[in-house]
């Protein structure tokens, strides 16, 4: 894994989000209440809705179109047959790392 430096902890409130524009589109990284970061697809399957806008609580993220739950470790959708991809991330030393050989194998959005 290569990982890449995206940005500090602080950036990212607790139960909220940021987007992180990358050469393959955009991802969407995400910070529990438990302070728990997970880095994710930014587009909702759905209809495209913006799931960095969406509504984080515990470990998923609603998005604010259509009120679709993704799980933010796995990046299935509750009830529904979709998913989202999802990024390894780790903090170190209060920066937000995500694993850019992941991002790298992504399809540009």
């Amino acid at each position: 894994m290569s990982w890449i430096d995206i940005g500090a902890l602080d950036d990212v409130p607790l139960r909220g989000a940021r987007l992180v524009k990358t050469r393959a589109g955009c991802v969407a990284v995400f910070r529990t209440a438990e302070a728990e970061v997970f880095a994710a697809s930014n587009a909702c399957p759905h209809k495209g809705g913006p799931l960095a806008e969406g509504i984080v609580h515990g470990t998923r993220v609603t998005c604010p179109l259509h009120n679709w739950v993704f799980d933010l470790e796995t990046g299935a959708a509750v009830g529904e047959d979709a998913r989202i991809m999802t990024y390894p991330v780790r903090v170190e030393a209060g920066r937000i790392l995500i694993d850019g050989t992941a991002l790298g194998q992504r399809s540009a959005a």
